[in-house]
């Protein structure tokens, strides 16, 4: 007998019909001899449905309240899927995260799981219950409901296998897998079968949204297989697995974009040892994520510092930038969310020169201007303008030969 965990994503169970395909696909592997834990998003546009209620009160909802509210979807998808379940004759039972003791750091609205207590599952698995988790959410130490930041019940679901010892983690979203390319810019993406936990960190981290980043960390430390599957289909999707030497490399594998993030520049810094890190660890104080930095060349005892955030940061970067003028002397700051990132990643880059230059000179001949430029061993990702994107996306995946077979 195995166990199995499955997580199901907002678009999965966005109305009552949906969440009757979700129990017979959930009853279905239990009646095949496995013990199953599902792990839910809120349904549909919930989650920023809640998001909107509570800015229609207040411009800056206060993030305890937010994780507050922001919870109740997740507690109201598991619920309806535990009913649906039954339903059909199955056993089930729906917990939230402080009930099976997901206990979490104080950081509301992007809180970090630093714990789970999985007896409570075990043992109603042990009763014959199929059990639906609410993802998504657990608690502190105190007792305070925090969230785990958009895509959170990916972490959830993972995270689970992770201390359950499930033989595999099934992540069922709105598309087939894990592609070469968003297949709504390049319609000739093709469905990669197998990628491994490094390549699919690079993807995460750099816009391929199917993942949470975090879940596929759980998944590498702990060796969790994850599938990647539709919800909609029986194929078998991707499998997100360690690399073995039987993995074929490619070079590049895929064209990842990502149009929600923001250049932020602080000018006229003093050019002194010292100054980066008050820059970014007053960032790192409040919580906002950094990803690309770049700092101009020195002129006159002073120079710029630019680097790119989510967009959703942006407010709150905008009072440390604020501070930060005052305290270091600068001259100003600047705010760009006309940008966007593509980024090449592919295993194979490892021993294959040459990748960034002819990423360059594709995009030099479409007309596309780089910004700012970042590199791993299996990642070249660039700054380019918002407007772009979906050109530099098509011309990179056809450059590279990433087409599906037709």
């Amino acid at each position: 007998m195995a166990l199995v965990v499955q997580k199901y994503g907002g678009s999965s169970v966005a109305n009552a019909e949906l969440i009757k395909n979700v129990a017979l696909k959930v009853v279905e592997s239990a009646r095949a001899g496995n013990k199953v834990v599902a792990v839910v998003s809120a349904l549909g546009d919930t989650t920023d449905d809640l998001i909107t209620k509570a800015r229609q009160l207040c411009d800056s909802p206060p993030d305890r309240e937010t994780d507050a509210l922001l919870a109740t979807g997740e507690q109201m998808s598991s619920a309806l899927l535990a009913i649906a379940i039954c339903n059909l004759g199955e056993k089930a039972i729906s917990l939230h995260g402080s009930q099976i003791g997901i206990k979490t750091d104080g950081v509301y609205t992007k809180a970090k799981i630093t714990q789970i207590e999985g007896s409570r599952i075990k043992a109603a698995l042990d009763e014959g219950n199929i059990v639906v988790i609410a993802g998504f959410q657990g608690v502190t130490d105190d007792e305070e409901l925090t969230t785990l930041g958009r895509g959170g019940s990916d972490t959830t679901a993972v995270a689970l296998a992770a201390e359950l010892g499930a033989d595999y983690c099934e992540i069922f979203t709105d598309v087939e897998g894990v592609f070469s390319a968003d297949p709504r810019l390049e319609p000739k993406a093709r469905l990669l079968p197998v990628v491994s936990y490094e390549e699919m960190l690079e993807m995460a981290s750099s816009g391929a949204k199917v993942l949470q980043l975090r879940s596929v960390e759980y998944g590498r430390n702990y060796k969790v297989e994850l599938h990647v599957r539709s919800s909609f289909s029986t194929n078998p999707g991707t499998i997100v697995k360690e690399e073995s030497f039987s993995m074929e490399k490619a070079i590049v594998s895929a064209v990842t974009h990502n149009d929600s993030e923001a250049k932020v520049t602080i000018m006229g810094v003093p050019d002194k040892p010292g100054i980066a890190a008050r820059v970014f660890g007053k960032l790192a104080e409040n919580e906002i994520n950094v990803d690309m930095i770049l700092q101009n060349v020195s002129q006159s005892g002073h120079s710029d510092i630019s680097f790119t955030i989510n967009e959703e940061d942006i407010d709150k970067a905008r009072q440390v930038m604020d501070s930060l003028v005052k305290e270091l002397k600068a001259k100003g700051t600047d705010f760009d969310t006309e940008i966007a990132r593509v980024t090449l990643v592919g295993a194979g880059m490892k021993s294959h020169p040459g990748i960034a230059a002819k990423m360059f000179e594709v995009l030099a001949s479409n007309g596309i201007n780089i910004e700012m430029i970042s590199t791993s061993s299996i990642k070249v990702s660039c700054v380019i303008r918002k407007a772009q994107i979906g050109s530099a996306v098509r011309e990179l995946h056809e450059a590279f030969g990433l087409e599906k077979n037709v």
